[in-house]
């Protein structure tokens, strides 16, 4: 605690708290965040840390005076989707593109042979369409010309709730616009097509809050209802965790905890309601949940425990104290209670929860150790795929770190058990989130041609979340090729498609990274969606590769524009001119050194890649933030 407080009283000497980032905000500590709220003089400073904290996803509006709807509308980001449209507008990619416009089928080299698996290929052109047209609130499928229902018709059973819930990632944050869209699907008969809708609510709304509170006014009933089939619950519960993520609310919690505690239901309502409740108290160690969860692991029977979507109700569990180190001792020692295996993958999963981003090189150790184990057939193997995932999540968030965990996974790739080697192109994705570094993507374009299945299929889908929003052209060409490799192999083609639709993300102004602000700040609500398709990857065939695959709809929380974005006093968009460049790391160098290097002038708003900086070119206006 010592060096937080010389830390904090050295940045009050330095500037106002929105020039210097808030440790608070860093730390997520609201009583230290309402205390830099108080110290900010001006209106503007208050402004600009509104921004941080929705960029960041803390939100606490009881901050703000209750007249002030300026600074309310910043910290509900309620103008994010008018800032990411006048983005598109400058760059001329208001256009919707089709599926096809990504595949450039023409480009390769076979005839893919659609009407072998139409409803497969349907279904992945869905989700591609969902995430490239992400945000614009048009596309050429369910809001062109023809009337959605032609497309929602052309896929069968879970397919229908997918491609009835791209609309919320289509019309994503344009809350009033999406709703009207939305609407009308809520009513149809067929089970599946209404709880795609109810999921795509939950879409809409996240990353963005509203004085109304449309997704819990509207999912809320879905849950309470005794006579609403099971497919609609689980989609009204996944939306509540995808709406509400990170904002601790009491009343979102007495909706999820009936469901998460109650051993009469069916476990896969059970583990999301425990998911969305993690998601929801993201970080904050909150007892009454973790007790509910740990509960229902003591009480359900091992039948249920070994069902596929249990590991969801762990990582559940885990979220609750996501980067608070080590707080959870009392947790693990419960845990040791659990006979079923599930406890050791519980306990796992939080070990690396708790020191995510962190670096710790201890914690790091501790997982080599477990990877390092051979198993025998019978024993579960799934905490050694978790402690994989481990490896990047503590050390994705500094570069040296982060470059000792590569080196670290090719070593497991060649010595690792089955279930190690198919998280190794998993973790990968974790460490390099859309930053396709050339030498990651090499790797993986190896691993994508593995005699085991699992491991092509977790380095394909690795490849999309490493490019994810980058539309970088090397990336393209070797999914491209991919498909015409996997051309005969349904399964893998699923899996091709849907990294194009990632690589292509928003057009290419995207970024699923959960660092942001310089790479000083971890979004804990986006590390989590990030989180939940990479756990369901550890066991693919049986939820992406089947049914489950609106799970990759989680994307969705660690999706945000990659723009740098000037306002004038009066919180309007103004063109300022910035130098954008490669960050260059000047701590501790004495004198004025430069901070970005190989810079190119542009005008806001701008697009920053992972590793580019921006600063001001000119002395004509002064910047609150660094």
């Amino acid at each position: 605690m010592g060096y937080l407080l010389t830390a904090r009283a050295i940045y009050r000497k330095l500037g106002t708290p929105s020039q210097c980032l808030p440790l608070s905000i860093k730390l997520g500590r609201p009583d230290l965040i309402k205390e830099d709220w108080d110290s900010c003089s001006t209106r503007l400073e208050k402004a600009q840390l509104a921004f941080i904290m929705a960029r960041q996803q803390v939100h606490m509006p009881e901050l703000i005076d209750d007249d002030d709807d300026e600074l309310l509308a910043c910290m509900n980001n309620a103008n994010l989707s008018k800032h990411y449209l006048s983005l598109a507008r400058e760059l001329e990619l208001l256009d919707p593109k089709s599926p096809e416009d990504i595949y450039k089928s023409h480009l390769e080299n076979t005839k893919i042979d659609t009407t072998l698996d139409s409803a497969r290929h349907n279904l992945a052109s869905t989700f591609v369409n969902a995430f490239v047209n992400a945000g614009y609130g048009t596309d050429k499928l369910m809001t062109g010309a023809s009337d959605g229902n032609e497309w929602i018709y052309k896929n069968k059973d879970l397919g229908m709730l997918s491609a009835s819930a791209s609309l919320g990632a289509i019309m994503l944050w344009d809350v009033e616009v999406g709703l009207n869209q939305i609407d009308k699907y809520l009513y149809t008969n067929d089970d599946s097509i209404k709880s795609g809708a109810i999921l795509a609510i939950g879409m809409l709304t996240s990353s963005v809050h509203d004085d109304t509170d449309s997704a819990k006014a509207l999912l809320a009933d879905y849950i309470t209802e005794e006579n609403n089939p099971a497919i609609v619950k689980l989609a009204a519960i996944c939306g509540l965790g995808m709406a509400y993520a990170g904002t601790n609310r009491e009343d979102i919690l007495d909706l999820l905890m009936p469901v998460a505690g109650d051993t009469e239901t069916t476990i896969d309502l059970s583990s999301m309601a425990a998911l969305s409740a993690g998601l929801v108290c993201i970080g904050s160690g909150n007892g009454d949940v973790s007790t509910v969860i740990l509960q229902a692991m003591m009480e359900r029977a091992d039948m249920d425990l070994k069902h596929k979507y249990a590991r969801f109700m762990a990582l559940g569990l885990s979220l609750l104290y996501l980067g608070t180190q080590d707080t959870y001792d009392t947790i693990l020692e419960t845990l040791k209670a659990v006979t079923h295996p599930i406890g050791k993958q519980a306990s796992i999963l939080m070990q690396v929860c708790a020191y995510a981003g962190s670096g710790n090189v201890l914690e790091v150790q501790k997982l080599l150790h477990i990877c390092a184990e051979h198993l025998g057939e019978k024993e579960d193997q799934l905490p050694q795929a978790f402690a994989v995932l481990g490896v990047g999540l503590i050390s994705m968030g500094e570069g040296i770190g982060s470059e000792m965990s590569l080196r670290t996974f090719d070593h497991l790739m060649q010595y690792g058990e089955t279930y190690v080697r198919r998280a190794v192109p998993l973790a990968m994705a974790l460490v390099c989130a859309s930053n396709p570094v050339v030498g990651v993507l090499d790797t993986l374009n190896k691993y994508s041609h593995d005699n085991d299945k699992s491991v092509a299929s977790s380095a394909v889908f690795a490849m999309g979340v490493v490019g994810a929003g980058t539309n970088n052209a090397r990336l393209a060409q070797l999914l491209r090729q991919l498909a015409t490799y996997y051309h005969k192999d349904a399964d893998l083609l699923f899996i091709v498609r849907i990294a194009q639709g990632l690589l292509h993300m928003g057009k290419g102004t995207m970024t699923v990274n959960p660092y942001h602000h310089d790479r000083s700040l971890l979004s804990h609500t986006a590390l989590a969606g990030l989180l939940v398709p990479l756990v369901a990857m550890t066991n693919a065939e049986k939820l992406i590769m089947t049914d489950s695959h609106f799970l990759l709809y989680y994307f969705v929380r660690a999706m945000y524009p990659r723009l740098l974005i000037a306002f004038d006093e009066d919180l309007e968009c103004l063109g300022a001119s910035v130098r954008v460049g490669q960050a260059v790391d000047a701590v501790g160098q004495v004198g004025r050194p430069k901070h970005i290097t190989g810079f190119q002038t542009h005008e806001t708003p701008v697009l920053l890649a992972h590793s580019e900086r921006a600063e001001l070119a000119t002395e004509k206006y002064i910047s609150l933030t660094s």
